[in-house]
């Protein structure tokens, strides 16, 4: 038995070119980081530049108030590193603060949590480090929609009707904004954003000094101590309508974005089947993908293969294993899970003798480096109590067939994010997960025209735990874009998805379906998907459904009655619905740049010649 072939057809060719690749989960954003690799600028410049235009068209999956972490490699330096724009609490947030506001866990929308915004200063500072553009310059594309307006897919349109009438009764500004004349917007109808094409006109005015550094440093103390965070304080004081269906005030304020800078720093890396694994250090969610693989790596090819009833099986109880890792040690703390505890030969041992031919329900955390593993109370329970209806929440991906996915089980809006990989002729290679401050997270602050995120609902408010809300950490984010390398360390492929808890589980998937299936990237896109719900959520209620398993229906009737055979609770998401993965890379041997993207939605977009 051998792993499966790949089919003969996908939905769109895998491109090949040698000028650069840009693909993402917008036409818009890879068409403007194309034409900024068509004028000379570098992978960065284009990044930068459709990173800007993902917060302006795809509003209800990323603002310039939410967060962001890339991993990159540049010509000038094979070494990959982790752009980190995960901004930590503020001071004044803490567990015992949020406590006393009488909740039991942090909403998942309103000004309680929000972090520190990261996702504009990190683009700028990746800008500032390797970039060649003047921000007027990458700022311009996104301005242009802001003011003169993008066509709208249809999903904005479902985002907002969702939460119309939480917008109606309490977020009056979020409404004249989102609903024009009073009305949720069609697709297709041409959107503006007035107030957010002044603030970027105002940020590239402040772009002011001797050299392209320096401006760039301008813009970003302007951004974060200047008229940017002057709003943000004055807004985060008026109490609000959060998901928990209460009222309460942020606690952001000047002094915590003056405070805090976006970084630079070192990778976790993993190796698979000959490759070198980029991801994120542990106050990601990223080093989950690299035990997943590394429980793997021992199997033969066909026992790997997802589209087989036991391939799917092993990779999801693998995920379920990592996943449980993640909940009891990752966060931002000194003494998180190190890389060499977690990859320990004899620790990844014990950990596969778990998998059985039955699916576990339970979550079962390691003793990692000889440590005894503590879960949160609620991280162990089912679903959660019902919700406030209409509110706007989480990240979870939503389903792309049909609205039913729109929304969990509780009723409230899901939200979601964005992803974008670039390549340029040189060999400069970004992978970017930008996501939060979605129009659906909180109040927009109208005279800066976006919303604050909401990442720390990724926080637990039960004392002692490493992901516990506590001022100046950052929040676990689920933010995880991976850079593959190959034996020699040179980048082969840039990749990610949206989808909050399955971003690192569908990248898992397409991982396997090349580097072991040896399939084209396009057709590792297309390809079925699965994922699991059992492991407790990272986003606000924090619920999850043991031995819960969502799967595409193109998975076939017999592989997924296999599955539920041996225990996993199903859930058919249709036949298109589930992964939203781009990816660009390099085929060294060949000399030739190639990009795929999603077909899911209609909506992410591959361009490059």
């Amino acid at each position: 038995m051998s792993f499966s072939r790949p089919p003969a057809f996908t939905t769109r060719p895998t491109l090949e070119g040698t000028v650069g690749m840009a693909a993402s989960t917008h036409w818009a954003a890879s068409a403007t980081a194309m034409a900024v690799l068509e004028r000379g600028g570098n992978a960065v410049d284009a990044a930068v530049a459709a990173g800007f235009v993902l917060q302006v068209v795809e509003p209800h999956l990323n603002g310039p108030g939410g967060d962001l972490t890339a991993v990159f490699v540049t010509a000038d330096d094979p070494a990959p590193h982790v752009l980190d724009g995960q901004g930590p609490a503020p001071a004044a947030a803490s567990a015992a603060r949020y406590r006393d506001e009488g909740l039991d866990r942090v909403p998942g929308a309103g000004a309680l949590a929000a972090a520190i915004p990261g996702a504009t200063d990190a683009w700028l500072l990746l800008l500032r480090e390797h970039g060649t553009w003047e921000v007027g310059d990458v700022l311009s594309p996104a301005t242009g929609y802001a003011r003169d307006g993008f066509p709208a897919v249809a999903r904005v349109g479902s985002t907002i009707r969702a939460v119309a009438d939480l917008f109606r009764e309490h977020w009056p500004s979020s409404a004249a904004l989102w609903l024009p004349d009073g009305r949720v917007p069609g697709p297709g109808e041409v959107l503006r954003n007035p107030a957010w094409a002044a603030t970027l006109d105002r940020l590239a005015a402040a772009a002011q000094g001797p050299t392209r550094e320096a401006r760039v440093d301008a813009v970003r103390t302007a951004w974060a101590e200047g008229f940017v965070a002057e709003a943000v304080q004055a807004f985060s004081r008026v109490p609000h309508r959060h998901a928990s269906g209460t009222d309460h005030a942020g606690v952001l304020t000047v002094a915590d974005s003056a405070g805090w800078r976006a970084s630079v720093v070192d990778a976790f890396v993993g190796s698979f089947r000959g490759h070198r694994v980029v991801k994120t250090p542990a106050w990601g969610q990223g080093p989950a993908l690299l035990q997943m693989l590394a429980l793997l790596e021992p199997y033969d090819d066909a026992a790997l293969d997802p589209s087989t009833e036991a391939g799917a099986h092993l990779v999801l109880e693998t995920i379920k294993l990592a996943q449980a890792d993640r909940e009891a040690w990752f966060g931002d703390v000194d003494d998180a899970v190190g890389l060499a505890d977690l990859l320990d030969p004899v620790y990844l041992d014990a950990r596969r003798a778990l998998v059985s031919e039955e699916a576990s329900p339970d979550v079962r955390p390691g003793w990692v480096g000889g440590r005894e593993p503590r879960l949160a109370e609620l991280a162990l329970a089912g679903a959660a109590p019902g919700v406030s209806a209409g509110s706007a929440v989480g990240e979870p991906t939503v389903t792309l067939e049909g609205e039913p996915g729109a929304t969990s089980s509780h009723g409230e809006m899901r939200g979601d994010t964005c992803h974008l990989d670039v390549v340029d002729r040189w060999g400069t290679v970004v992978s970017a997960t930008p996501s939060g401050g979605w129009l659906q997270s909180s109040p927009v602050i109208p005279e800066l025209g976006f919303a604050l995120g909401t990442r720390l609902q990724m926080t637990w408010l039960e004392e002692g735990l490493p992901s516990t809300l506590t001022p100046g950490r950052r929040p676990r984010t689920t933010l995880t874009p991976t850079l593959v390398l190959d034996d020699a360390g040179r980048p082969v492929t840039a990749v990610g998805s949206p989808g909050g808890d399955q971003q690192d589980q569908w990248q898992l998937l397409y991982l396997l379906r090349t580097l072991v299936g040896g399939w084209s990237p396009q057709a590792a896109i297309d390809a079925p998907a699965l994922h699991t719900t059992s492991s407790p959520g990272s986003f606000w209620p924090r619920d999850r459904e043991p031995a819960g398993a969502v799967v595409e229906d193109r998975l076939g009737d017999e592989v997924i009655a296999g599955l539920a055979r041996r225990g996993h609770r199903i859930s058919r998401a249709g036949d298109w619905s589930l992964g939203r993965l781009s990816a660009v890379g390099i085929d060294h041997a060949r000399g030739v740049l190639w990009g795929a993207a999603n077909p899911r939605g209609m909506q992410g977009y591959a361009v490059g010649r």
